[in-house]
């Protein structure tokens, strides 16, 4: 089973990317972007929208889709990610839902924390970072 979700790359004024500490599994402990499932008909940037307020209390405005990728999950399911640039138009950075923590990361620190399978070499290829990593 294939099961749609939506992630957004989101930087500070400073080129800090914001990442979110997984407070569930897959992946508990880990970090990687904000985002997760879409709600049956809701469509990418409706869902990115919510999941961003839910995860982080931030609004965003969404952007351009940077990539796509496919990750197993429990059961055979395989969630299906497209991740979007999205800028922030309001609200106080807070880790909610799902979400065991937040912070805003230069790029430098990105190698040094444990981050989801395959997140830095995704961001890399898709040229989004800035700075080296």
């Amino acid at each position: 089973m294939r099961v749609n979700c939506v992630g957004a790359i989101i930087f500070d004024a400073s080129d800090r990317l914001l990442l979110v500490q997984r407070g569930h599994p897959p992946g508990m402990g880990l970090w990687s972007l904000p985002g997760g499932r879409l709600e049956p008909g809701e469509s990418d940037a409706a869902g990115l929208r919510r999941e961003i307020l839910e995860e982080t209390g931030l609004r965003v405005e969404v952007g351009r889709l940077a990539g796509t990728v496919e990750r197993p999950g429990p059961g055979g399911v395989t969630y299906v990610i497209r991740d979007y640039l999205a800028t922030v138009t309001g609200g106080v950075p807070a880790a909610g839902d799902d979400a065991a923590d937040l912070r805003w990361c230069a790029t430098a620190e990105l190698a040094l924390l444990p981050l989801t399978e395959g997140l830095l070499g995704c961001l890399t290829e898709w040229g989004v970072l800035t700075g080296s990593p």
